[in-house]
């Protein structure tokens, strides 16, 4: 059970450590921006006088020690990553010579900034124009399949939004409160995935599962730093599909780059990103910005009615595809609709598609996305089309579920309250490990996953104020194996107790500096002496210091 550490100043350092998993340092937020038509103006930093936001990359996994050396410098952690190797801090400028120089810090790099485009139109065509209303008449709507949108926030209260909306997290506030103050993730969110139900606008999946993660602030401004935080609550959240559309025209740095690279080839999400409003007339130069320009995440153009590139379009050989994104209508915050232009736009076209090919089972996302998309400009893969205009139809496969993979079978059952197997769960996830494919039981309870390659898996089966299960699962070509699961209702709270705090010391030197950690092992218990997992220990040395850390019990 480690916490994080706490550190005094005086002659030496002591640094305290619960021994629970680390819980991020959460302070005010730098900038993000996110990409539409017009640049707006950039938020200051959120920094103290005389602190650079920095990322700092290690060469292990920074724990107790490192953080003690940036406390020490008179630094402020605002993120420990566990997704990358990195820290996100604050430091005065004369101590970063210093920092760089340590034999365990492998570089430091500016936590960088974004820029924000927008302006607002009237007409919608761009869910009709890639078809998938084609997709949706096979009934195929994405349904279960988990979205983020990492932008501004989402208006999670718009009738058009509210169904499918199922949580995430505000970096810029530090709460479970992600509103969207600024309105541009609302109007991603419903190209995504606005519900088709005869009113207002339809999305690419309108049955897929909303998350909002707000990095952006009311001004438009956020900073990369909360972007890998975001990236990380996807990991740990089990999102499918991420969209970006926000960027800067300069590299975002190698942490950024290793936290988009982790998540798509270690966690198989996948990143799809506007490539920028940064293009001319003439179509020639380099101008896709980042994090589309990464390998790791799918960078996406902006079309006309005519299929032609709009003329500020970014262009360059990182460009992978294309999508409608001028004059798409869309959902406002309080429950409006409008119009907006840019890149921005585009993405969640792309994004939407994504997650109808994962409810349609496709298992090579990228290669189906290329190979069904509609060239458009020069023949094959260009600078200004990428592959061509997106086909959803097409990707998600014929007739929109998939052309099953060789030696695929189906994994089907019923989630069902354990205390009585006559009352099934509406809405409970099942998930298979390790890839990208899951469902949502229907009214009935049941639920179907299809097109699963051959092999043995574990399933896991979820619904709020239910413990979670699972089982393994073999799949045979060709064959249905049943899953059924009979979930556990959360037990009510009880009292626990700390039943036992044990000390040890130790010594370490960094340089010049000489550290003692002072390690303290917290055993929590219930009112059985059972131990208990999952609770915070937080406090402070009572008379030296006055931060107080937290951990969460193993």
């Amino acid at each position: 059970m480690k916490t994080k550490i706490i550190v005094v100043s005086v002659l030496l350092i002591l640094v305290a450590v619960f021994t629970c998993g680390c819980v991020p340092f959460m302070e005010n937020l730098g900038l993000v921006n996110p990409v539409n038509e017009e640049q707006s103006s950039l938020e200051k930093g959120g920094s103290p006088e005389g602190m650079v936001k920095i990322l700092v990359g290690f060469k292990g996994k920074p724990g107790p020690a490192e953080q003690a050396m940036v406390n020490s410098m008179g630094g402020k952690i605002k993120y420990t990553y566990h997704l990358v190797d990195a820290m996100a801090a604050s430091l005065p400028q004369k101590a970063i010579d210093a920092l760089q120089n340590n034999p365990n810090v492998g570089y430091v790099e500016p936590d960088g900034l974004v820029s924000v485009l927008d302006t607002e139109l009237d007409n919608s065509w761009g869910v009709k124009r890639i078809g998938a209303g084609l997709v949706h008449d096979s009934l195929n709507k994405g349904a279960g399949v988990k979205v983020a949108i990492i932008d501004s926030g989402i208006d999670y209260n718009h009738p058009d939004l509210s169904s499918n909306y199922r949580g995430g997290y505000d970096f810029v506030n530090n709460d479970n409160d992600p509103m969207d103050d600024h309105g541009h993730g609302t109007h991603v969110a419903g190209t995504v995935a606005a519900l088709d139900d005869g009113i207002g606008v339809v999305g690419v999946a309108p049955e897929a599962n909303l998350y909002a993660l707000k990095v952006l602030s009311s001004g438009g401004g956020g900073s990369y730093s909360d972007v890998i935080a975001a990236l990380e609550w996807c990991v740990d959240n089990g999102i499918q599909v991420t969209n970006n559309s926000y960027g800067s025209s300069g590299d975002g740095g190698k942490t950024v780059k290793a936290a988009f690279d982790n998540a798509y080839y270690n966690y198989g999400i996948i990143h799809v990103g506007a490539a920028g409003n940064n293009g001319d007339f003439s179509g020639r130069g380099d101008t896709i910005i980042y994090p589309a320009k990464y390998d790791s995440v799918i960078a996406v153009a902006a079309t006309n009615q005519s299929d032609l590139r709009a003329s500020w379009s970014s262009t360059g050989p990182d460009l992978e595809i294309s999508a409608p994104g001028v004059s798409i209508y869309s959902t406002l915050v309080g429950g409006r609709y409008g119009g907006k232009s840019g890149t921005s736009m585009a993405s969640p076209h792309v994004a939407g598609t994504v997650a109808l090919m994962i409810a349609a089972g496709v298992s090579d996302i990228r290669g189906q996305l290329e190979s069904t998309a509609d060239d458009l400009g020069k023949t094959g893969c260009d600078r200004q089309y990428g592959y061509g205009l997106v086909d959803a139809d097409e990707a998600a496969g014929e007739d929109g579920v998939g052309t099953p993979p060789a030696g695929a079978g189906t994994i089907a059952g019923k989630v069902t309250d354990a205390a009585s197997t006559d009352s099934a769960i509406v809405g409970a996830t099942v998930v298979v490990e390790d890839t990208s494919m899951s469902a949502v039981t229907d009214a009935s309870g049941y639920y179907e996953i299809n097109n699963v390659v051959e092999g043995t898996y574990t399933v896991t089966a979820s619904a709020e104020s239910y413990v979670n299960a699972n089982q393994g699962v073999t799949i045979i070509a060709d064959v249905q194996s049943t899953a059924d699961f009979a979930l556990k209702t959360l037990p009510a709270p009880g009292k626990i107790y700390v039943s036992n705090i044990d000390m040890a010391f130790k010594k370490a030197a960094s340089g010049r500096n000489i550290f003692y950690s002072a390690i303290a092992t917290v055993t929590i218990v219930d009112e059985n002496e059972t131990p208990v997992e999952g609770e915070v220990v937080s406090g402070h040395w009572s008379g030296a210091t006055k931060d107080t850390d937290s951990g969460v019990t193993d």
